[in-house]
C-alpha cells in the first residue's frame, strides 16, 4: 500500500479560491461529493450561504445519527513529554507541575467520572515512553477494561504490534492529531523531539487501524495554519483511510487553540463562524463520520452546534493528570471554554431535543471481534 502523502498547502490553495456563491450552491447540491466540492464549501463564498451549509449538514446528521449525541470525558495520565511544541502546555520546555499517575490513582480518577455516569473515556498522555509507556498503558488497560463501554487513548505514536495488544487488553480507539497538514508550519512550531518527524506522525492513523482498532480519530490544532487547507487536508486523509480501512470508523476532531503555559498565540486565527463553516463542510463531505466538539469551545457555541453535525461531545472535561480527583492540582496542558459538568450539557442537548448517549455500543463486541 502506498502511504498517504499530502500536497503542499500552496497547491491546494487553488481549490478554495475564485469561486462564486452561484459555484457554492450548485457544489451543495453535487452527487457524489468529491474533493473539489470540499474546496468550494470551504472557500469564502461557502462562508456566504453558512445557513444552508448548516441545514444541509443537519440533515445529513440526523439520517445518518439521529437525534444521539455521545458523551465521553478524557482522563489525563501524565503530563511528561520529551517534545517541544511551541503551542503546547506539556512541552518540554514549560516549567509546570509535572505528574505521572500510578495504577491506583487512574483507577480513583476512572471512578469519579463512573460516579457522574460516563461511560466512554479518553485516556491522554504527553510523549514521554519512558515515563508512561506500553507497560503503564497496558496496566491501565487492565483494570479499566469492562468498568466502561469503549476506553480510547491519544498518547505517543506507536508501532502496529503495540496498537494490536493494546486493542486485545481492551483499548477500542485511538486518537492522534497531525496538529497541521501544513508541513512548513509544522517545522516551525514542533522544535525538538520525535515529534518533529511529520511523516512518521502522518502515518500513524495507518499503523492504529492496520492493528485493527475499531477506530481511528484524526484532527488539525486549529491556529497554526490557513483553516480551509486544513479542512482539505483533513478530507484526503480521511477519504484515504475510507479507502484503505474499510473495516476501522474514523472520527474527526476541531481543536481550536486554547490558552496554555507557553503563552503561544495563534499564527493563522480561527473564528467560531469559520469553525461551523469546517464541521458543515466536512459532515457534507462524509455523512457517515463521527465529529467531536470538545469542552475547547465556549457553551454557548457548542450549544448551538448541537444537532447541526457534531456527533461527540465531551463534558465536565479537566486537562490536569489526577484532577478530577484533586482539584487542586496544576499542570494543565490548556484552560477549557466549556466548565458545565456532564448532567448540564445533557440538559442542554436535550433542550434542543437531541439525545445525548453515554454509550454507543457494548463491550460483546469487542470480545467477538478479538
Amino acid at each position: 500500500m502506498t502511504p498517504f502523502s499530502i500536497p503542499s498547502f500552496a497547491a491546494l490553495r487553488p481549490l478554495t479560491q475564485g469561486i462564486d456563491v452561484t459555484h457554492a450552491r450548485r457544489a451543495l447540491a453535487m452527487r457524489p461529493f468529491d474533493l473539489g466540492g470540499l474546496g468550494t464549501l470551504l472557500s469564502p463564498a461557502g462562508g456566504e450561504i453558512l445557513p444552508e451549509l448548516a441545514a444541509r449538514s443537519r440533515e445529513l446528521t440526523l439520517q445518518r445519527f439521529g437525534r444521539t449525541i455521545q458523551m465521553y470525558a478524557p482522563l489525563y495520565l501524565a503530563n511528561y513529554c520529551v517534545n517541544r511544541c511551541a503551542y503546547c502546555g506539556f512541552s518540554a520546555e514549560n516549567r509546570i507541575e509535572r505528574r505521572r499517575l500510578s495504577v491506583s490513582e487512574v483507577e480513583a480518577e476512572a471512578g469519579v467520572l463512573a460516579s457522574q455516569g460516563f461511560d466512554h473515556i479518553l485516556l491522554v498522555a504527553g510523549e514521554a515512553p519512558r515515563r508512561y509507556g506500553m507497560g503503564e498503558l497496558l496496566a491501565v488497560a487492565a483494570v479499566l477494561k469492562g468498568r466502561f463501554a469503549s476506553v480510547a487513548i491519544e498518547v505517543q505514536p506507536l508501532t502496529a504490534a503495540e496498537y494490536r495488544q493494546l486493542f486485545e487488553a481492551g483499548v477500542t480507539a485511538v486518537t492522534v492529531y497531525q496538529e497541521t497538514y501544513d508541513r512548513l508550519v509544522y517545522d516551525a512550531v514542533h522544535l525538538d523531539g520525535p515529534k518533529r518527524d511529520f511523516d512518521a506522525r502522518l502515518d500513524t492513523p495507518a499503523r492504529v487501524a492496520a492493528a485493527g482498532m475499531r477506530e481511528v480519530g484524526i484532527g488539525a490544532l486549529l491556529g497554526l495554519s490557513d483553516w480551509r487547507l486544513e479542512g482539505l487536508a483533513l478530507g484526503m486523509h480521511l477519504a484515504w483511510l475510507r479507502r484503505n480501512f474499510w473495516r476501522t470508523g474514523v472520527t474527526v476532531s476541531f481543536p481550536r487553540l486554547r490558552p496554555a503555559e507557553g503563552d503561544f498565540k495563534p499564527l493563522s486565527p480561527v473564528g467560531e463562524e469559520n469553525l461551523a463553516q469546517l464541521v458543515f463542510a466536512l459532515r457534507i463531505f462524509d455523512p457517515d463520520v463521527g465529529l467531536v466538539l470538545s469542552t475547547r469551545e465556549e457553551a454557548r457555541f457548542r450549544d448551538g452546534m448541537a444537532g447541526l453535525g457534531p456527533t461527540r461531545y465531551s463534558a465536565g472535561s479537566c486537562t490536569v493528570p489526577g484532577g478530577y480527583s484533586r482539584p487542586e492540582l496544576s499542570g494543565a496542558q490548556f484552560t477549557i471554554g466549556d466548565h458545565r459538568g456532564l448532567d448540564e450539557v445533557c440538559a442542554a442537548i436535550r433542550a434542543k431535543s437531541l439525545d445525548p448517549v453515554r454509550k454507543d455500543w457494548d463491550p460483546v463486541f469487542q470480545a467477538v471481534a478479538a
